[in-house]
């Protein structure tokens, strides 16, 4: 089988943590694993693949060679070396917002729509995580009844918010139960405590008053499921869940919908697992989906407030469908299309 030569960018941080986590459990064909990061980390030495590598700075240069490059360092540095690497024949797979509508650019969940990555330009864009993992349940339930709009709230693990987030939630935790402060505690990730409470603000609010994290639920749903005229609408919660995103979806469709159909769709869906028996209070819970694989959802029951309507419940690993994994997934999807280098 042929191998490939792959660059992490942004290495050291917890999701290219995870993507080297997962490289090797998917026993990814890789002839090279190439750990590229800032400055600042250049020069550490972090295991990979069984081996002991040490961590290069990114430059334009980096990308000689390698045939693909997953991008997990933030928006700033994907605009600032994605093309670069583009020039360098080396396919991009950004985990950043940097180029997810721009239209010119794939933005994928494989499960999904896989054949976007036939028109690829050289960059490939990953989801947001709450899209990706919302997209997972409502996908299969758009094929089978034709999805109208949907309504979700999200229920978002400290994780989420980067390496801060579960530091800040510990120290408010400690702090609370022994009723003492936190030696030489660091600044809190978010703008008020976390611990035993839940925030209605992700990311940054605009004038209409959602946040650019709720937007991008809507944004990345039209463009995913081909859908430019879908209605959505989110709001997103930090909650004091440590890892793994859960999201609540009422959901309307054109057809007639049932439940013995909408959970046969579900329950057969690469990448979901149905969890559901209520008699026994089985359902999905964020963490029964930590560093899992599939996707569960469950709770799914006919909506009484809405024509042709489904509620329902899923949960994900931020941090694996949500990023690391759907990348890798990405780069697996195309080593099989054999369309690395079919369009640039």
């Amino acid at each position: 089988m042929k191998k490939f030569k792959i660059g992490i960018v942004g290495s050291t941080g917890a999701v290219g943590q995870e993507i080297i986590k997962l490289l090797e459990k998917r026993e990814f064909p890789a002839s090279e694993v190439r750990l590229l990061a800032s400055p600042r980390s250049a020069g550490t030495e972090v295991e990979a693949l069984g081996e002991r590598r040490t961590v290069l700075e990114t430059t334009p240069e980096s990308f000689d060679g390698l045939d693909f490059a997953i991008f997990s360092a933030g928006s700033d540095n994907s605009v600032k070396y994605a093309h670069e690497a583009v020039k360098r024949n080396c396919v991009v797979i950004d985990n950043s917002s940097a180029f997810r509508m721009d239209p010119s650019v794939p933005l994928v969940v494989p499960e999904i729509n896989p054949e976007a990555l036939e028109e690829h330009q050289g960059i490939i864009a990953n989801p947001n995580c709450s899209s990706a993992i919302t997209l997972m349940a409502i996908y299969p339930l758009h094929r089978r009844f034709g999805l109208k709009r949907f309504y979700a709230s999200t229920y978002q693990a400290v994780s989420g918010a980067g390496a801060m987030g579960p530091i800040s939630l510990d120290q408010e935790v400690t702090e609370m139960v022994t009723g003492a402060p936190v030696p030489n505690a660091l600044p809190s990730a978010f703008p008020h405590p976390i611990a035993f409470n839940l925030i209605p603000h992700v990311d940054t609010f605009r004038e209409d008053g959602y946040t650019k994290e709720e937007l991008k639920m809507g944004n990345e749903s039209r463009k995913i499921l081909s859908l430019p005229d879908l209605k959505v609408s989110c709001t997103c919660v930090r909650v004091p869940v440590y890892r793994a995103h859960s999201i609540s979806i009422n959901a309307e469709f054109v057809n007639n919908v049932n439940l013995p159909d909408a959970i046969q769709v579900l329950s057969s869906f690469d990448g979901l697992d149905f969890v559901q028996n209520l008699n026994e209070n089985l359902y999905p819970m964020p963490v029964f989906s930590s560093e899992k694989e599939n996707c569960q959802v469950g709770r799914v029951r006919v909506d009484h407030a809405s024509d042709n309507g489904l509620a329902f419940w899923v949960t994900g690993d931020q941090l694996w469908k949500g990023a690391a994994l759907n990348a890798i997934q990405i780069a697996e999807e195309m080593i099989n299309r054999n369309c690395l280098r079919k369009i640039f």
